[in-house]
């Protein structure tokens, strides 16, 4: 029986602390205006919507992107489907 309870805290220490998390948005730029859909990896105390904004920010704001809107955040299994609609700026910052 103890090595069943040893077996078992084996294995929940070996799981990850915490899960991947992400965030899709929207951005532009002035003059000419350009617009962007992005996804970006968040950190896990950024992990709320309304933390996700200025960590974007801080990212996109080096290339002269400003932050229209965090459209969603989420985990690892929304990851494949905005793939596409986010072309060059998947996981680009």
């Amino acid at each position: 029986m103890m090595k069943h309870i040893v077996f078992t805290l084996a294995l929940l220490c070996a799981a990850p602390a915490s899960a991947a998390c992400y965030a899709d948005y929207k951005a532009k730029r002035d003059d000419p205006l350009r617009l962007h859909y992005g996804v970006v990896e968040l950190a896990e105390q950024n992990c709320k919507k309304a933390k996700a904004g200025d960590a974007i920010s801080k990212r996109i704001s080096k290339d002269g992107w400003t932050l229209l809107t965090v459209i969603s955040v989420f985990d690892q299994s929304g990851l494949n489907a905005k793939k596409e609609s986010a072309g060059d700026y998947f996981l680009r910052y």
